[in-house]
């Protein structure tokens, strides 16, 4: 728990009480912020059987989705659907792609929002995001596991986790995180005199928000974290993530954001770029997905440049290939619960998710039964049955391509598939949790981001440890997250130094995946991104165009200097 206390800045909070000053400093009482509660779910409980309630109301129907822009309902041309994909034949929402011409209005009213929400004291949008935590973590907060379970095929845990807790967290913390940076005022050496003050102010035009289908909390931060700055946003949601971020601009909206602040905007994704990239007021991008796709955008942006009134921030979290490596030294049992459930929850479909995983051949074998023994267990299927480990890949899309890795590794003499390797899209888009073992650490099932639950293995001889820690950050383009397993004190000390690189989230003894907001913000270097680490301190600050302010309380009578009369 982290316990906000009253900092006291020279020229700070004590001027508050100067009456001839014009600025006024927000003043913010002191409070506790703690991580949400992850919910058991146990047999028997009131959030299982309200969860079991909620889940049977989102399959029973098939919610129209519109377009909103300030308030504004569109719905225009061919619907489109969103299916579950552990069964691919029910569709839980029907949306609607916003035009070019569209996606203009939502700029021009996006703009025209943000001069007067900007206006708005951090105190009124504090009390928003307040409101909206309290109703996350209430009556909707089964609504939107539900959401994210039926959606996304997310089981109970994984939904909890992520449409819960880390959803609710994101937007306490970053209040907190706020709060905290307000404090700060610059130096006044003579209050009487002159005051110094600073002051958060949004970015003059828009922000576009492009979230990911893997994370319902990721949607919410990435659309609202600018908002609460000062700035407004058209967000492009997911198609497969569509009906849970519809749930949380609802709530929003509920808890008293203004029209236009967030315009809720499905589109085909290069419509969505080449308008926001081509409008004079774009004034951040605020994404989550491909390197392909944030490249594209960056490359725009870039072509577009003498058009902007603004040099656009440009934030990304694009992914990574990251890895476990074990020392001789390590305890296996660790090993191998840590990789199976960093590398198989949520199929693997997490940025953090362990690909790749370095083996010493001292450790080989008992690393090597412990992880198809514990694979065996894992059960498959619909995740609205609790026992499920895991669901199914997000769609079709992306189940060709996880298993095109799969029936490449059987035909490549250099690989093999020591567990799973079998895959299913009759009903839902099922991929069975598979183990690669391959002689050659520049495979391309130990370089490419996969995305799925595909892990792979490669061996190392004892006495080539380091060498093997060198293809670490040298096999792939990635340096998103990364873990090291081992006792050896002395090992530990220099790979937190030699792999400092090749991780922005570095795990010591611990898988690679489950960061929380507050704990450990998030995001990599190299392309995994732009790593602004979100969940921290200063990813909000990324959303603001601060103004240093100096108020002169005595009038000035002279243009000279005193020397000058010596």
């Amino acid at each position: 728990m982290l316990t906000v206390r009253t900092l006291s800045f020279n020229g700070g909070r004590a001027l508050e009480r100067s009456l001839s000053s014009v600025v006024k400093l927000p003043c913010f009482q002191d409070f506790d912020v703690q991580n949400e509660p992850i919910l058991g779910y146990r047999k028997g409980s009131t959030e299982r059987n309200t969860l079991i309630q909620e889940l049977k109301n989102v399959a029973s129907n098939t919610e129209e989705v519109p377009i909103v822009i300030g308030g504004e309902i569109i719905k225009e041309g061919p619907p489109v659907y969103q299916a579950m994909p552990h069964d691919h034949s029910k569709k839980i929402a029907k949306f609607y792609y916003a035009s070019e011409k569209t996606i203009e209005k939502a700029i021009k009213v996006s703009v025209e929002a943000q001069k007067r929400w900007d206006r708005t004291t951090l105190e009124e949008r504090l009390s928003i995001w307040d409101k909206a935590a309290d109703l996350m973590a209430g009556q909707y907060r089964q609504k939107l596991n539900a959401a994210t379970m039926l959606g996304q095929s997310k089981t109970v845990i994984q939904a909890e986790i992520d449409s819960s807790a880390e959803l609710i967290d994101f937007f306490r913390f970053n209040a907190y995180f706020l709060k905290e940076n307000a404090k700060y005022q610059p130096i006044s050496e003579n209050a009487s005199v002159t005051r110094n003050s600073l002051r958060f102010r949004g970015i003059d035009g828009f922000i576009a928000a492009i979230s990911p289908f893997n994370f319902t909390a990721i949607g919410g931060n990435l659309a609202y974290t600018p908002a609460l700055m000062g700035n407004s946003v058209l967000w492009k949601p997911s198609d497969t993530a569509l009906l849970s971020n519809w749930i949380i601009f609802n709530i929003m909206r509920e808890a008293g954001l203004p029209d236009g602040v967030v315009n809720f905007l499905p589109a085909h994704g290069p419509t969505f770029g080449k308008t926001i990239t081509s409008s004079p007021y774009l004034a951040g991008l605020n994404f989550t997905g491909s390197v392909a796709t944030f490249n594209w955008l960056w490359n725009a942006v870039g072509k577009n440049l003498d058009k902007y009134r603004n040099y656009p921030r440009l934030i990304g979290e694009c992914g990574g290939k990251n890895y476990h490596f074990v020392h001789p030294s390590a305890d296996i049992q660790s090993v191998v619960m840590a990789t199976i459930r960093s590398a198989f929850e949520y199929c693997g479909q997490k940025c953090s998710a362990c690909s790749r995983i370095y083996v010493p051949r001292s450790l080989y074998e008992p690393i090597k039964s412990g992880l198809l023994e514990e694979c065996d267990k894992l059960e498959i299927g619909d995740v609205t049955n609790f026992k499920m480990f895991s669901g199914a890949v997000i769609d079709k899309v992306a189940y060709n391509r996880i298993t095109t890795y799969i029936k490449n590794a059987k035909q490549n003499p250099k690989c093999k598939i020591i567990g799973g390797g079998s895959f299913d899209e009759s009903i839902g888009y099922f991929v069975q949790p598979t183990i690669i073992e391959t002689t050659d650490p520049l495979d391309k099932c130990m370089v490419d981001e996969i995305f799925g639950p595909v892990l792979t293995m490669y061996v190392y001889e004892d006495q080539d440890l380091d060498k093997t820690m060198e293809l670490i950050g040298s096999s792939t383009k990635y340096a998103l997250t990364g873990a090291i397993f081992a006792k050896d004190p002395g090992f530990l000390e220099r790979a937190l130094e030699e792999l400092k690189v090749t991780a922005g989230n570095f795990y010591i003894n611990d898988k690679s995946t489950g960061s929380v907001v507050g704990q450990q913000p998030f995001g990599g270097g190299r392309m995994s991104g732009t790593n602004d680490k979100a969940g921290g301190p200063n990813y909000v600050m990324r959303w603001t165009s601060p103004q240093s302010i100096k108020e002169t309380f005595v009038p000035l009578r002279n243009i000279d200097y005193p020397y000058m009369r010596d």
